[in-house]
């Protein structure tokens, strides 16, 4: 794995970036020593946002405030 100063990662980062996508990885040094690894993104599925709101309609489904009326529970929790 390449290793690549804080200073310069900072400098090019878009062309970094551009390496990445293309599956490289590359340790992050400041002053010769590790701090982070750059590497591609291993989990999209589970930050995507249209799966993120399909998940919280469906935890909305079926779900009611019985009679509670949410306007005036704002309103008392801020005071």
């Amino acid at each position: 794995m390449e290793h690549i100063g804080a200073y310069e990662a900072k400098t090019h980062l878009p062309k970094l970036l551009a390496n990445v996508l293309n599956g490289k990885q590359m340790i992050i040094t400041k002053h010769g020593n590790p701090v982070a690894i750059l590497s591609p993104f291993a989990d999209k599925k589970k930050y995507a946002s249209d799966t993120t709101i399909m998940k919280l309609k469906e935890f909305r489904k079926n779900k009611r405030l019985n009679g509670l009326n949410l306007k005036s529970m704002i309103q008392e929790g801020r005071d």
